[in-house]
């Protein structure tokens, strides 16, 4: 969802800096980009190793969260990535099974689809919430896996970061590394396609991925 749907990274950034300060600690900014496509428990356990806080892993989640849906309700709009709802249409009508595999807790995904009126294209969610172990374990994946019955190899999977795309390939997947200059320096080197604009993604191009006749875009 964030950086693929919507260009939530940023805001991402700009809220847990603020947060960081407001507990008086300083992650760098290389650091802070490596937590891309990762779950809250990932980030503030790996936190906690190197500051000290008086708070716990699961007491920083919940602040977190709580605090940032307040901070995304004063945002004037949230829209979702150009051409993505362009895509999310060819898709469904070519017969594609779309389900949402994001790290973020359900509150999140839900208030963010239904703000960007997307939220009918995705019956199949899963959650950070429903795993044990964040990207770039590929649990998460496999989970959308077994529920959608679609077996790994024939699922495709769309990531702007590198634990998301690590993720997908080790679940035994396709995937598509997106582009996006919002997320941070990501390396997407893996992914078996890599774009930086949604336009011109369609099942014929997604049908030759899978077929080997194209690896980059």
């Amino acid at each position: 969802m964030d950086g693929v749907l919507i260009n939530s990274e940023p805001l991402h950034f700009d809220f847990e800096s603020q947060l960081f300060k407001s507990l008086g600690i300083t992650v760098s900014r290389e650091l802070h980009e490596t937590f891309v496509g990762t779950t809250a428990k990932t980030m503030w356990t790996i936190i906690k190793q190197t500051h000290t806080l008086p708070f716990t892993v699961s007491e920083l989640i919940i602040k977190g969260q709580s605090d940032f849906l307040t901070y995304l309700e004063n945002k004037n709009s949230l829209e979702p990535i150009q051409g993505i709802t362009e895509l999310l249409n060819r898709l469904e009508a070519a017969g594609f099974i779309l389900a949402l595999a994001s790290s973020s807790p359900y509150k999140l995904i839900n208030y963010i689809l239904d703000k960007c009126n997307i939220d009918k294209y995705f019956p199949v969610r899963i959650s950070g919430d429903d795993v044990t172990n964040g990207k770039p374990d590929p649990e998460i994946f496999l989970k959308a896996s077994e529920i959608t019955n679609i077996k790994p190899e024939n699922c495709i999977v769309i990531e702007d970061s590198k634990n998301g795309v690590q993720a997908a390939k080790l679940a035994g997947m396709k995937c598509i590394g997106f582009f996006n200059p919002g997320s941070g320096n990501q390396d997407l080197g893996i992914a078996d396609l890599i774009l930086d604009s949604f336009y011109n993604l369609n099942s014929n191009l997604i049908q030759k991925l899978f077929s080997g006749e194209i690896n980059s875009f």
